[in-house]
């Protein structure tokens, strides 16, 4: 949104610099992205957030800049002209459906003298960037610019039977728009149309054969609201952009659409005389007002800082909000209908705090509450990015939204259906992400080639699927890992490359943080491994082939993913902790170092050890794995240490010993290990 520092002097007495102006409107959230000169006067440009279209006028930039600089603002009531009987032309107006067109209104102004605009309105509309056309034109673009509503001017004489009808458009009806591009409507597009033909498309462009020129003497001049979604649909579908559908598919106030109107005629009336002739309206001028109660004691409450009650007060009206006192610190605050992004008390506390002004408000360390429950599944997705935060892991989030290529490339079957999106914005946001593999590894790589020697990433997201006739949208967990961990020992250097058992670390981490017990990984081929959690596969582990490393451009490198289902993994945490006392005895650590089969689970050795120990033996743990030149082919070399302990006495040797041994000869029986 463009705006000049001499427009809004029209509405306040402005005594600051351009430059000043500019940092304050950004810091009260109004970012100017530039500032430029244009002779002795300055345009700014301002970003505009998509909830406050009662921003893309210069009289909403003006109502703000009076309430940061504490400036009243400059309005005029404008009055309705009396036609006289005689005077009065007879036009048709109908909406063929209210939802389509909440408000139409028709006004007509006869005997007008098209012709070029005086410099001053030229100017003005050329500093933002729109070029001249006519007197009429010109002006209701400068009332647009000005009010931030739309209005159309057509060629009365030129309309079949003076009438006007708001229809939807009909399979095969055409319109040349008055750039000179020739449309096909259909039933999803809402036009403006005489006795037998469009001769608009509503909200979006007018049409070629109506347009005022200089040859028009009587003029119909539109003021309108559209339903927003239609014309943004309108919009697309014919690939049209107009300053007006801008406005219109952000929402425009319905009581702004009559003074809009007003406005556009007394200038008519100035610029190129005429008189009025006729208006008409159909459909409600005015909605009941919102109402909020804002208590002083939360805005303070919320902020921090005591702000009295008649500074709230007068920021709020400043804003053109209505307020009254209920009592002391309770105020009823009726909100106009260009404010429809207002809806909560808190709200109001945004706009009080952006008025008052963020420097203002003291920097305070928020309040930690600690023994605070995890109550819901939120909470649980929180505490498994901590955890895994905290594990040494990066969170990255990457859009749903992606290209189908890219799920090609990844070469990963989920087994879910593809949900298409109808009218994507771009190609590479066509299809909604079924798994959030092919985005990590795209992150991944993208990472590499900024020359990280380790990647080890994570997001915590909704994947989506088509289902009979229903979309299933469900929270999953993916991890991406690659890279070479390297630390020095005193032997050397020690370079450990990232693998599926370094990715099957972190799971198991992360399931005994948080209390998940009956999980299992089942291998099912050498570069896939299930996640069973209970008795159902609530995820997968694999290691990326080579043909998906190629189509990501991915050299010399191992990747390493996993995916899991949030949704199954909730059912199975357990967040009940217990705690027992510090032992007060020693223990005696006995450590057995074997080689055995590679595929005997190491984890039945480990239960096996713990129930022939007990109930001397506390715990049994794998500390050391090897495999190289002395240990045989299709073997490993493992070391569990056994810590042995009583809570009200110490161990002896000849209560350990035995028993040791004992386990030593389990192991070598049931498993056919050797000991070494």
């Amino acid at each position: 949104m463009k705006v000049t520092y001499s427009w809004l002097k029209d509405f306040v007495d402005l005594k600051i610099a351009p430059v000043q102006l500019a940092e304050k409107l950004t810091m009260a959230g109004l970012e100017v992205v530039s500032l430029e000169e244009a002779g002795k006067d300055r345009i700014f440009e301002i970003e505009i957030t998509s909830n406050r279209p009662d921003w893309l006028s210069v009289l909403g930039i003006a109502r703000e800049v009076g309430a940061i600089c504490g400036l009243k603002l400059k309005t005029v009531k404008l009055k309705e002209t009396k036609i006289k009987a005689k005077d009065c032309l007879p036009v048709k107006i109908s909406v063929s459906d209210k939802k389509d067109c909440p408000f139409y209104s028709a006004r007509v102004i006869c005997d007008v003298k098209v012709g070029s605009s005086p410099a001053w309105l030229k100017q003005r509309l050329e500093s933002l960037g729109c070029r001249s056309v006519n007197n009429i034109v010109d002006i209701t673009n400068y009332i647009l610019f000005e009010t931030g509503h739309p209005l159309h001017a057509f060629d009365l004489d030129v309309l079949n039977q003076k009438e006007i009808n708001v229809r939807r458009g009909k399979t095969g009806e055409k319109i040349v728009t008055i750039d000179g591009q020739q449309k096909i409507l259909g039933p999803e597009i809402l036009v403006i149309a005489d006795k037998d033909k469009p001769v608009a498309i509503a909200g979006i462009m007018g049409g070629k054969e109506t347009e005022v020129t200089f040859k028009t003497r009587n003029i119909l001049l539109e003021s309108a609201v559209f339903n927003p979604i239609l014309v943004r649909r309108g919009k697309q579908k014919l690939g049209l952009q107009s300053e007006s559908a801008y406005r219109f598919e952000r929402g425009v106030d319905l009581e702004t659409a009559k003074t809009a109107s007003l406005a556009a005629q007394e200038l008519i009336l100035k610029l190129a005389f005429g008189k009025p002739c006729t208006y008409k309206s159909i459909g409600a001028l005015k909605l009941p007002n919102r109402v909020i109660s804002l208590d002083a004691a939360y805005v303070n409450k919320v902020l921090g800082p005591a702000i009295p009650v008649i500074k709230i007060k007068q920021i709020l009206s400043r804003l053109g909000l209505e307020v009254k006192a209920k009592t002391k610190n309770i105020l009823i605050v009726k909100i106009p209908g260009f404010r429809q992004d207002l809806k909560e008390p808190v709200d109001l506390v945004e706009e009080i705090a952006r008025i008052y002004g963020y420097a203002k408000i003291p920097q305070t360390i928020p309040a930690i509450r600690p023994g605070q429950n995890i109550t819901d599944k939120r909470d649980v997705s929180c505490a498994v990015k901590n955890i895994l935060s905290g594990l040494g892991l990066r969170e990255v989030i990457t859009y749903s939204l992606v290209d189908r290529a890219l799920l090609s490339k990844s070469g990963i079957n989920t087994g879910r259906n593809l949900l298409e999106i109808l009218n994507p914005l771009s190609k590479e946001q066509e299809v909604l992400r079924l798994t959030l593999l092919p985005s990590l590894i795209r992150c991944l790589a993208h990472n590499l080639d900024q020359q990280q020697e380790i990647i080890k990433i994570f997001e915590t997201a909704d994947v989506f699927s088509a289902e009979a006739d229903s979309v299933r949208e469900e929270p999953c967990l993916g991890i991406a890992l690659c890279g070479i961990n390297s630390f020095l020992i005193k032997q050397g250097l020690i370079k450990d490359e990232l693998t599926l058992l370094h990715l099957k670390g972190i799971l198991e981490a992360l399931f005994n943080r948080l209390g998940v017990r009956n999980f299992d990984f089942i291998r099912q081929d050498e570069h896939k491994i299930n996640i069973v959690l209970g008795s159902e596969v609530a995820g997968f582990m694999l290691e990326l082939s080579r043909q998906a490393l190629d189509a990501f451009d991915i050299k010399n490198r191992r990747v390493i993913l996993a995916e899991l289902s949030l949704e199954k993994l909730f059912g199975h945490i357990n967040l009940e902790k217990k705690f027992s006392n510090i032992p007060k005895f020693p223990a005696i650590t006995r450590d057995i170092s074997f080689v055995i089969k590679n595929e005997i689970s190491v984890a039945a050795l480990l239960s096996a050890i713990e129930a022939k120990g007990a109930p001397l033996l506390r715990q049994a743990k794998v500390t050391d794995y090897y495999q190289g030149k002395q240990i045989p082919q299709g073997f490993k070399g493992l070391t569990v240490s056994c810590i042995y302990r009583l809570d009200d006495r110490t161990l002896t040797e000849e209560e350990v010993n035995p028993l040791h041994g004992q386990i030593c000869s389990l192991l070598k029986e049931r498993f056919g290990l050797t000991l070494r």
